[in-house]
Formats: C-alpha cells, structure tokens, sequence
C-alpha cells in the first residue's frame, strides 16, 4: 500500500482533483478521479492526513474518509485562497488546500454527524418556507392595497385583512381567486412550518446540550438546536469572545503601528446563528424595558427563569 504525508482534495460534483505528497520537497502525484473511484483510491492507500475545503458535501465526504482510517481536515475556503498560485484550477486548488494543511497555526472546520446536518436541514428548510411565507404575506397586502384593502403591519394582522377582503363587496371575481390561492398557499406553509417546529422540538428533548443552552436569556428551541448542530465541537472555542468572533459579532481590526483601530462588527461566520442570537438579544431587551426586579437591568429574577426565546 502506497504511503503519502498528506493529500488535499479539491471537491467537486463528479470529478475530484487529488494532490499527494509522498515527502516533504518531493514530487507530488496529482489525479483526477471520479466519484466512483473515490473509495477505491483511498482503500489502497495507508490512513494519512487529508485536507478538503469545507464545501457542499465535504461533511459526507469527511465521514467516508474517516471510516477508512484517514484523519480528515476541512479548511475553511478563504484560509485556502491565499496559497493558490497564479492561474485558478482545480489541481492548483488541490495544492493549495495541501500546503494549507501543513501550517501549525491553520484553524479547521469541525466536521458534522449526519444528525447534526438532519438538524440543520430542519432549519434551513423552515428559513425557506418563512420566506415564502413572507413574500405570499407581502403580494397579497399589495395586491389588496390596490383595491382599498388595507390592515395594520404584523402576521398576526393577515386573517383580519383577508376576512376584510372576503366582506368586501366591490372586489372583482378574478382578484377574489386569486387572492384565494394566495390564502392557501400560506396556509400550506404555515402547515408545514409547524410541523417542522415539532420536528426542531424533537431534537431539542432528546439533547442535553440543546436543554443547557436553552437557560441562556434569549436564547429558545431554535437558537439552542441551531448552536448545536453548527457546533458540533464547542472545546474549539478557548473563550466566549472566540465564540464571538467565529460568527462575526466582534469590531473589525484596522490596527497599525500600536494602534488600535476597530470598526462595525465583521458579519463573518453562520449567518443563521448570528441572525437567530442577535433576534434573541433584541427580545430580551425589549422585554426587559417592562420587568421590574434588582438586577441592575430592570430584569426579575421569577423572569430570567423563563425569558422570552427564539
């Protein structure tokens, strides 16, 4: 069996690009395999390091590997770019995730169990269908509009003003079907949305991590399966502040010649995490504008047993 010190992989849908090394300063064998031949390539070889940027399918890809022997890295993309030479293709992207990977500082993506990306597809799934939501909520308002139909903002607000266009007499035949579809559209999504936060609330009973995170102030059934399932290594994190960091919610760095200088917040990382956290940091300092007690912030001690959630 053929042994190397390290290989990267540069993924793709059908063909993938391999670049191993043999030894340090050797000659490197580079391959383009196919999907197929994946297993079989990496079956005949002895277990080694191997790097794959952390893409569409690099967690499935992780798991086969690591099942074989292989001590599979992820690299985040953008660690990646900077040791690509002149002239983007995929054997030179497979180089660079291998030169990449032997640096002692390099940061790696932890890789996801397939419940944890279940979980995630949970979330992206009802991100999806609460846009639809939002957009059907939207077209139908303005379509009303246009007639005189009008209700005060907020889902909650919707039944009135569709209860509102029923009523109204003058309302064309044709506007009324469509406006019809419109109505059962939503109430197909709005459905499905709540079978999903069932499915979410499943996965939270049966996790202790998502239980113990759900005592944060802030944070609900969706923020804790969502940190969970993004996370599924939180000891990568020395401190908070990396926690932090990781999802783009400390001041950008401008520093220079012992100066410090810091801007807005770097909106890098999970998006979703970031919208769900900074969602629950917005409700519970709305609610504590209103609660009375001594903690210093207006908040009551009978409260922060159950603050509101996401």
């Amino acid at each position: 069996m053929k042994q190397f010190i390290r290989i990267g992989v540069d993924l793709a849908k059908r063909y993938f690009q391999i670049h191993a090394l043999e030894s340090e300063g050797g000659k490197a064998i580079t391959r383009k395999l196919s999907r197929s031949a994946m297993h079989s390539f990496f079956a005949q070889i002895k277990p080694c390091p191997v790097g794959m940027e952390a893409c569409g399918s690099s967690h499935y890809w992780a798991r086969e590997l690591r099942a074989l022997g292989h001590d599979v890295k992820l690299l985040a993309p953008n660690y990646v770019k900077p040791y690509v030479k002149r002239g983007k293709n995929d054997a030179a992207d497979a180089a660079a995730i291998c030169e990449a990977m032997s640096r002692p500082d390099m940061r790696f993506v932890p890789i996801k169990n397939e419940e944890n990306q279940a979980a995630l597809m949970l979330h992206k799934t009802r991100d999806l269908m609460i846009k639809r939501r939002t957009m059907s909520i939207n077209a139908l308002r303005g379509h009303l509009a246009e007639f005189g139909i009008v209700a005060a903002k907020g889902i909650s607000c919707v039944a009135g003003l569709i209860e509102a266009a029923y009523e109204e007499a003058a309302l064309p035949e044709m506007a009324k079907a469509a406006m019809e579809v419109l109505v059962r559209h939503i109430e197909t999504i709005d459905t499905a949305v709540a079978d999903l936060d069932r499915q979410i609330g499943r996965v939270h009973a049966q996790d202790p991590v998502c239980q113990l995170l759900s005592g944060i102030p802030g944070i609900g059934t969706i923020t804790a399966t969502a940190i969970a399932a993004s996370v599924p290594m939180p000891r990568i994190f020395t401190s908070g502040r990396d926690f932090a960091a990781w999802l783009g919610l400390t001041p950008r760095q401008n520093s220079s010649g012992g100066k410090e200088r810091r801007g807005g917040i770097t909106k890098q990382g999970n998006r979703t995490v970031r919208r769900l956290l900074v969602m629950g940091a917005t409700s519970l300092l709305r609610w504590s504008a209103n609660a009375k007690g001594s903690c210093g912030i207006g908040l009551s001690h009978s409260w922060l047993a159950s603050p509101p959630g996401l």
